[in-house]
């Protein structure tokens, strides 16, 4: 069993381990989610990613239920499991509903971490990713936090943070909040690097967890951008490492953690076996070098619409903080 590292969140609660099982999934078979989270469990993951809109609370409850029973962990403390709050209820009135309701799926008295999925707000009963842009409602973001806070004040959540959100969301956020975002969930890999972000999140004590960490389609069908780069393919093969290895050992080496989603049993295994090897100086020049894009559909969607047009950014222009809005 592989011990993964891990990284103290300014909350002061339970750290973060440095690489998390994603369970986001387009077509997700309830019982194979439960039998993966329970193989990485066996593996040694200990961080679980989830989300209301993934509907892939229940199954990993279940497993993590049955994981406790057949004593794979000693207890509910050695795991670290992190929800999100949909747009549809990013209303201060849902928020802690919501939490409850995932609570319950899970079959948790509490989370690990609660984040609010997206800077967006849309119309209660709104469960899709596919946006209307009627659907979209001004995002009341004081009063929606302050329902976060109240959550972790109650002993529901231990740490409270924030997913998809820019440089300038966090300032807004940061100019009033009581308590501060223990993380930003962005997608980060070697194509989409997020050092400026980085940078902001690091100087104001905000972990990053990187999402996509080894890239992901833009749209069904279409390629993996950083799977298909040369570079990293080059590094790889000198290596002896997996690409996918490779772009892991990079996130690794800027200090972020991630939740890498698969629920193959062998790549499970290859996700975590990037701890004791490193990137040469010159490995890692090569990568800071790549041309950077960002990958993910909801990007290029966020970009098509009008949601405030003073807040719209090049997805293509990092130094203006693109990918995250």
């Amino acid at each position: 069993m592989v011990i993964i590292p891990e990284v103290a969140l300014s909350s002061g609660y339970r750290p973060i381990p440095l690489v998390g099982m994603g369970t986001s999934a387009v077509s997700l078979v309830p019982e194979d989610a439960k039998l993966a989270v329970l193989h990485a469990i066996e593996l040694g993951y200990r961080h679980f990613d989830t989300a209301s809109m993934y509907q892939s609370e229940q199954p990993l409850g279940e497993a993590i239920a049955e994981a406790l029973r057949r004593g794979l962990v000693n207890s509910r403390s050695d795991l670290f499991v992190t929800s999100k709050l949909w747009c549809s209820e990013a209303h201060p009135d849902l928020v802690l509903p919501s939490l409850q309701r995932t609570l319950r799926n899970l079959q948790l008295d509490y989370l690990d971490l609660y984040l609010i999925h997206l800077p967006m707000c849309l119309k209660p009963g709104t469960y899709t990713s596919l946006v209307n842009e009627e659907d979209i409602l001004p995002l009341d973001l004081k009063s929606v936090w302050e329902a976060m806070e109240k959550c972790q004040k109650l002993g529901l959540v231990k740490s409270i943070g924030v997913s998809n959100f820019s440089g300038k969301k966090l300032e807004e956020l940061l100019g009033f909040a009581e308590i501060s975002p223990a993380v930003n969930q962005v997608e980060m890999n070697p194509l989409w690097q997020q050092k400026n972000l980085r940078k902001f999140c690091n100087d104001r004590g905000i972990h990053v967890t990187a999402y996509s960490p080894i890239g992901g389609q833009s749209f069904p069908g279409s390629s993996n951008l950083v799977m298909e780069s040369e570079v990293l393919k080059e590094i790889a093969k000198a290596k002896g490492k997996t690409l996918a290895q490779v772009s892991l050992r990079w996130g690794y080496e800027q200090g972020v953690s991630m939740v890498v989603k698969s629920f193959n049993k062998e790549r499970l295994k290859e996700n975590i076996e990037i701890f004791d090897w490193e990137l040469s100086d010159e490995e890692r020049q090569k990568i800071s070098q790549i041309p950077q894009r960002t990958i993910l559909l909801i990007y290029h969607a966020m970009e098509r619409m009008s949601i405030d047009q003073k807040e719209r950014v090049s997805i293509r222009d990092e130094d203006r903080q693109a990918s995250n809005f």
